[in-house]
């Protein structure tokens, strides 16, 4: 059993739905494929539950009420580097340009 806080969505730049932890079974039994239809099936119904707590807390006395063995994963706080809107104008240096020295020819 994991208990983590979910990462925001790479296509967003809010925070939604990050503020809350989640609870959720490890797979007990791999996946099959349904040699009928090819789908992806399993026998662990467990792996569809997720619990949602409003603190990490709230998560692990839950779990530790039940006897349940859990694994709380951290979650990586991104640094936020301070910056203002003129540094979009500031002027950077060139790139070096290639030097070639006498004597030599190009393109060989």
């Amino acid at each position: 059993m994991r208990i983590y806080r979910p990462a925001r969505s790479v296509m967003q730049a809010g925070q939604a739905r990050t503020k809350k932890w989640v609870l959720e079974f490890e797979p007990r039994w791999a996946t099959e494929i349904e040699p009928l239809m090819g789908w992806t099936s399993s026998r662990d119904t467990l792996q569809q539950v997720k619990l949602t707590f409003p603190s990490k807390e709230r998560a692990v006395a839950f779990a530790e009420r039940r006897g349940w063995p859990y694994t709380v994963i951290e979650p990586h706080e991104p640094r936020i580097r301070p910056k203002s809107y003129a540094d979009n104008f500031r002027w950077q240096h060139p790139p070096a340009a290639p030097t070639v020295e006498k004597g030599q020819a190009r393109g060989r």
